[in-house]
């Protein structure tokens, strides 16, 4: 007589009872702790901000209030951070100046402009900035021209020029300095330098 073979959980085996889900009761709310208070999330957002960028206070206290984290406690994190060196306005003006310069070529106007709007204070502005004097801000505008040079080559003198004194403007060279380099780097392509006075009379 063939003996009939029951699958282990198939019909006729009895149900089991559920099994408990690891032998170890879960914790209630209550036993897991208070909630972190506004001190401890903000040193926790800060924390997680800076990890591998470097931000201003102003950032990062934006950042707090977008997080709805009390003034109070924000200002005392941000504060404590300053105090250990996690926080450095003057280190990160410093290193925005030589990034962008060396990188985007920024003139010390654009690089002030974008120091202001990340809320950095205007002295430290001033000593980021002072970094760059006025002959390395020049050799930083011809070195652009020459890059652009070529693209404009076919271009009528005056759009040539509008299109390479504008690049200049945007990066934040005054106009006395733009067209001051573009003659130069257009005289130095073989261009007639009466005629460039022309179109650049007030140089």
């Amino acid at each position: 007589m063939t003996r009939r073979t029951e699958w282990p959980d198939g019909p006729g085996r009895p149900e089991r009872p559920d099994r408990p889900d690891s032998g170890v009761p879960s914790l209630s709310r209550a036993e897991q702790g208070p909630p972190p208070g506004p001190e401890e999330q903000a040193r926790a957002i800060c924390l997680r901000l800076l990890t591998g960028t470097p931000r201003t206070r102003k950032q990062l206290a934006d950042a707090l209030r977008t997080r709805g984290i009390p003034d109070d406690a924000a200002q005392e994190v941000l504060s404590r951070f300053e105090d250990v060196g996690l926080i450095d306005d003057a280190a990160f003006a410093e290193a925005w100046v030589e990034s962008r310069h060396h990188g985007r070529g920024l003139a010390r106007r654009a690089l002030a402009r974008e120091l202001r709007t990340k809320g950095v204070d205007s002295t430290l502005i001033d000593d980021a900035v002072g970094q760059l004097d006025a002959d390395q801000e020049e050799q930083t505008a011809r070195e652009l021209v020459e890059r652009k040079l070529r693209a404009t080559r076919g271009l009528d003198r005056e759009k040539r020029i509008r299109r390479l004194a504008g690049m200049l403007a945007r990066k934040g060279y005054s106009e006395g300095l733009a067209l001051r380099v573009v003659r130069r780097a257009l005289e130095e392509e073989g261009e007639d330098p009466e005629l460039l006075e022309y179109h650049l009379p007030d140089l």
